[in-house]
């Protein structure tokens, strides 16, 4: 198991102690208008002195009308700083790096949390979403750009932007969803054209030593795998991030377009020339064998959910006994909140089949 204990360098300069990132998980706990909560800082630090190279944050909006659930801590507002800024300095006093990861629902805000009708690249008449109009569009990419400065000015080393899961950055790669005339629609190279510029922003305001990633997903929510591969591969081309995090839901399955089957998504990504880009995988991965298997088909680290939501201390575990083996599911309310989990985190999860005992 030594090899998950290797340090892993960045492009930016900055160093995972270890190849355990906490994946940015839902939790329902910060207060409704996005400060962090107790809750949410007890969860998060919980995993940073548990071991965890990277703590990231969960998906943090960047505008208001962004919000995807209650209690989603925010990062649109300097109203944030200041449970940001002691957020940052617990976790990184445990020697890991701290990550937010930033979000924005889009079409899936739903109206009765944000209070208005959500947006969309388009049009959508599932979710009476609105289309932004082009100044909106332009306004949304500098809103993540300035919440990538404020997080930096909070004290975190770096930023993760959510373009995965059918979020706006996905809703604006689907080509079924995004149905735009402007130079934000209609080839591939417009669709994507939003993430590339606010990667460069916030590379160019942020600076050559903030750790920059994004999280992309391949499949489900209208996206081509084939796209997604292009999208990547021209992300790290262009030499702007330090990391992907690829969400596969299981790194070991077979892509669900025909034409991918044979081999496994995950592979699509590792055959990827990443130059100085790591590579992040998650999916499925429970045990310390599953998280080697992942390394020795390609991957630099691995991401952990619910694993982690079931180990605060993952790592420290499987550096004590390499035949560590998690918990197995149902497991009681009390486990969890043992495990770090705030009340609303609790019954969240109590929603996930199979997860938490009647």
């Amino acid at each position: 198991m030594k090899n998950l204990f290797q340090p892993l360098s960045f492009n930016c300069g900055a160093v995972m102690k270890n190849l355990f990132m906490l994946a940015p998980l839902t939790n329902l706990q910060s207060h409704e208008d996005g400060r962090l909560s107790d809750d949410e800082y007890r969860w998060l630090t919980m995993r940073a002195r548990g071991g965890f190279g990277l703590v990231m944050t969960c998906a943090s909006h960047v505008q208001a009308i962004g919000k995807g659930f209650s209690g989603q801590l925010g990062c649109y507002s300097d109203d944030h700083l200041e449970g940001l800024s002691r957020l940052a300095a617990s976790i990184k006093a445990e020697n890991s790096l701290a990550v937010v990861q930033l979000h924005h629902a889009g079409m899936r805000s739903p109206e009765e949390v944000i209070g208005e009708r959500p947006v969309c690249p388009s049009d959508h008449e599932e979710t009476g979403a609105r289309a932004l109009q082009h100044e909106e569009v332009e306004q949304l990419k500098e809103d993540f750009v300035a919440a990538a400065v404020r997080v930096r000015k909070a004290g975190f080393d770096g930023v993760e932007l959510h373009g995965a899961h059918g979020y706006i950055l996905g809703q604006f790669l689907s080509a079924a969803i995004n149905r735009r005339s402007d130079e934000y629609g209609g080839s591939l190279e417009n669709r994507s054209r939003i993430i590339f510029d606010i990667v460069e922003a916030v590379r160019n305001r942020c600076g050559p030593d903030f750790l920059l990633g994004i999280r992309l997903s391949p499949e489900r929510f209208d996206v081509k795998l084939g796209e997604i591969i292009e999208v990547a591969q021209r992300l790290v081309s262009e030499g702007q991030i330090d990391f992907f995090d690829m969400s596969l839901w299981d790194v070991f399955k077979e892509p669900e377009e025909q034409q991918y089957k044979g081999r496994s998504l995950m592979s699509y990504f590792t055959e990827l020339e990443r130059g100085h880009v790591r590579l992040g995988v998650a999916g499925k991965i429970q045990t310390p064998v599953d998280a080697l298997k992942v390394l020795e088909q390609g991957a630099d680290f691995i991401i952990l959910g619910r694993a982690a939501i079931l180990h605060h201390d993952y790592p420290l575990q499987v550096h004590d006994n390499p035949l560590f083996k998690p918990v197995t599911t149902p497991v009681s309310r009390e486990y969890l909140r043992r495990q770090g989990l705030g009340e609303s985190f609790v019954n969240y999860m109590a929603g996930w089949s199979g997860f938490v005992k009647d």
